[in-house]
């Protein structure tokens, strides 16, 4: 399959058309309803247990003993807490948070009644250490420590969250503890997004998939497609497994772009040389996961450019890997 994807690259009536598969094979499970994939309940002869929906009320206790409000995204009950007391340069841009900066947690109830946390905090170094033995106080998991972006000031560093048990607010409890510890902000009321000043649709054509607006800068997200594992909990789609593209205009139709793609071991080094080939400086490649099936790597990328032309080397690089775009945007 990686082979045939490989060979598939550059032909876009074949991509298009296996894009447009792919989200019908995907979209039962974004709606809701349970696909072949996830109606299974034994893997590898391995009990296994899916997420459920749920309402934003059923998360009312762990809202209040996180501090602060949270929404719903499908399976997720999620809560973003951008670092915006920070002011972050890489190659003379000054980041904004939306751009690299977004801490998130999100919590996944699951058929066996137990609850999965997974997160991403940006803390300064001068933080980390501390940040960490709270967390560990709280029986709070770190599965990655890595860095976004190239040299910036000052150094921040990325800490993947998770925690898996039967009492969500008392993990809502240690992550406030932890948060408490560092110049993460008070919640923000939601404001509407300005206008992108980018060509958004072009954008949209070369990626092939429809992006969105947070904040001030323009999301592209994709999904995998396969059913995706941690131990043996079923990850909704946009949990933990997404290629992101991340556009901050910078005048004239040049942006600054940061994101990342999700790939299986033989994608990639295909996936690191259509990047470079296309441009794209590397960041790091890395795990966000540690029990996680199929096994997934994560590479960071960084690059300032035209921002239409930047996307369009990127779609290469996506087209290396087995993913479908994300209706609707974020999981």
């Amino acid at each position: 399959m990686a082979d045939d994807r490989r060979q598939d690259t550059h032909s876009r009536p074949t991509t298009s058309r296996r894009r447009v598969l792919a989200v019908a094979a995907l979209a039962p499970v974004l709606t809701g309803a349970p696909s072949e994939a996830h109606a299974l309940s034994t893997r590898n002869g391995r009990a296994m247990a899916e997420p459920v929906l749920t309402k934003l009320a059923d998360w009312a206790d762990v809202g209040k003993a996180l501090g602060r409000p949270g929404d719903m995204k499908r399976f997720m009950y999620h809560t973003g807490m951008p670092r915006k007391d920070l002011t972050v340069f890489t190659r003379g841009v000054r980041i904004n948070p939306t751009l690299a900066l977004g801490t998130h947690v999100s919590f996944v109830r699951y058929t066996d009644h137990s609850t999965l946390l997974m997160g991403d905090a940006v803390v300064t170094e001068r933080e980390l250490q501390h940040f960490i033995d709270v967390l560990q106080d709280h029986g709070i998991m770190q599965t990655a420590i890595h860095k976004h972006l190239l040299a910036h000031e000052p150094d921040i560093w990325w800490v993947h969250l998770h925690a898996h048990g039967d009492d969500p607010a008392a993990v809502a409890r240690g992550l406030r503890a932890a948060f408490a510890c560092t110049g993460t902000p008070p919640a923000e009321p939601t404001v509407t997004s300005p206008p992108i000043a980018l060509d958004t649709a072009a954008i949209d054509a070369a990626l092939g998939v429809k992006g969105y607006a947070d904040d001030e800068i323009y999301k592209s997200v994709f999904a995998r497609r396969e059913t995706i594992a941690d131990g043996h909990l079923v990850l909704p789609p946009g949990l933990g497994a997404t290629t992101s593209v991340n556009f901050q205009a910078l005048g004239g139709g040049r942006a600054a772009i940061s994101g990342d793609l999700v790939m299986t071991a033989e994608e990639v080094q295909p996936a690191l040389v259509a990047l470079r080939r296309n441009g794209v400086e590397l960041v790091e490649v890395h795990h966000h996961n540690l029990t996680d099936e199929p096994r997934l790597f994560f590479v960071h990328f960084w690059a300032v450019g035209d921002a239409v032309k930047l996307a369009t080397g990127l779609r290469h690089a996506v087209d290396t890997t087995n993913v479908v775009p994300m209706p609707g945007g974020a999981g």
